[in-house]
């Protein structure tokens, strides 16, 4: 597995088309955050890939943050959330409502495993939920 260490946190490549990113703890995660682990994914994987976003820290997002990971739906398959607080959850729900217009096929789970299984089956399949 290779993995992209960035000031703010980190990118597992878990498959050729599906990656892990976990944000450092504290972290407010600005549009040029964004912009930077996009680029590594572009470069990295093959499109479309699916993402396993790991809350396993307590961070928070920019306005222009929000709104900037929009922009990635041409490539992005699936969206696996993996949350292990109610805050964290409900922060991922604010998320996915400001972006409800992209139509957004992503999941909230509560094990990690259960989240790349189904990042696994879906990406393998190309349906949706």
């Amino acid at each position: 597995m290779k993995v992209f260490l960035l000031p703010f946190g980190k990118i597992n490549l878990l498959e050729s088309n599906i990656a892990e990113i976990i944000i450092n703890d504290g972290v407010v995660l600005d549009e040029s955050m964004v912009i930077k682990y996009r680029n590594i994914l572009q470069s990295h994987l093959e499109t479309p890939f699916s993402l396993l976003i790991n809350k396993e820290h307590g961070y928070s997002y920019t306005f222009d943050a929000q709104t900037t990971m929009g922009e990635l739906d041409d490539v992005i398959a699936f969206r696996a959330v993996v949350v292990y607080s109610k805050s964290a959850e409900m922060a991922t729900q604010i998320l996915m409502n400001i972006n409800k217009n992209n139509n957004w096929k992503i999941k909230i789970f509560r094990e990690r495993q259960l989240a790349i299984d189904w990042l696994l089956q879906n990406q393998n399949n190309k349906t949706a939920m």
